[in-house]
């Protein structure tokens, strides 16, 4: 079994536990996600399967579509919901329209982030969360992120009110946390806040409308019908050039060599020569051969 099954990821549940339930229900060790979900939020998590676990870190790259509710005044420790509060503001809040639009328009782009304590990200070799839950602060290194659209997907005029809330959409890059991103919004507008719900709709190319539910694997793997729901390891290189391999550069590359670099590498920073379509290796351009190029991924012969 190869392949990559869009998975739609249902609240109350870790990206480890739907890992290990369909272990069980596809009855095969080599499963993986391709990136972390919180048990709060449900969504679109692809999952890769045998030979399609060496492409995972390609999924996991690619940009994310989130619609989130932004709730206005109140920030918590983990800034969403489930966290304890750390400061809340009873007042009456008010702000338009253009105001919020404003807001979500400089927060649009490349902008930094500072990850939150309770987040998987590693310091001095430990998880920010060990930290949290031992009530240690540690030091948290600020990324850069891209925010490729902020949409408001309410139509309200003005914002009034003791607690706010607005839904969003958000298109980002790897590494996103939509939480900080809640509180940055927050922020801007001069209040505390944290993100309230969270579903991410789309992840690459997957989106939610063909994505299954845990339920619905298990009974088509029952129906032996499991291979009308997982698809080809191709379906995650289609961000990059196919190139057919010809009698020509056929040894080279299913041996894997170091070729002189395609032309579309100046293009494009990965590319994939096949077979009828199916992929056989992808190439990139070498790190210390100028002129050169080398496999980044090899593909055994699937049949």
């Amino acid at each position: 079994m190869n392949g990559i099954l869009p998975l739609w990821k249902e609240r109350g549940m870790t990206s480890h536990d739907c890992v290990f339930k369909l272990r069980k229900i596809l009855r095969t060790k080599k499963v993986g996600h391709t990136g972390t979900l919180d048990p709060g939020v449900e969504g679109v998590l692809p999952i890769c399967i045998g030979q399609a676990t060496r492409i995972a870190e390609y999924l996991t790259d690619a940009g994310k579509t989130y619609e989130a509710v932004i709730s206005i005044g109140r920030t918590t420790t983990t800034e969403d919901a489930e966290g304890e509060t750390v400061e809340q503001d009873h007042t009456n809040k008010k702000f338009t329209r253009t105001q919020l639009q404003e807001v979500l328009a400089s927060l649009t782009g490349v902008i930094q982030q500072t990850p939150p304590m309770f987040s998987a990200v590693k310091v001095n070799g430990k998880r920010l969360y060990e930290y949290a839950r031992k009530g240690e602060i540690v030091e948290r290194p600020t990324r850069q992120v891209t925010i490729y659209a902020l949409e408001l997907l309410d139509d309200v005029e003005i914002y009034e009110g003791q607690e706010i809330t607005f839904p969003v959409r958000i298109a980002c890059s790897k590494g996103t946390y939509i939480r900080t991103l809640a509180v940055q919004i927050g922020a801007a507008l001069g209040y505390p806040a944290h993100m309230k719900e969270l579903v991410r709709t789309a992840s690459g190319t997957f989106t939610q409308e063909n994505c299954f539910t845990l339920a619905q694997v298990a009974e088509l793997m029952e129906a032996e019908q499991i291979d009308t729901c997982i698809l080809p390891v191709e379906y995650a290189l289609t961000d990059y050039p196919f190139i057919e391999i010809t009698s020509a550069n056929e040894k080279e590359i299913f041996n894997g060599q170091v070729l002189p670099a395609d032309a579309l590498l100046k293009i494009h920073d990965k590319i994939v020569f096949g077979i009828s379509g199916k992929a056989v290796a992808v190439y990139q351009a070498h790190p210390t051969k100028e002129g050169f190029m080398k496999p980044h991924k090899m593909f055994p012969t699937i049949e």
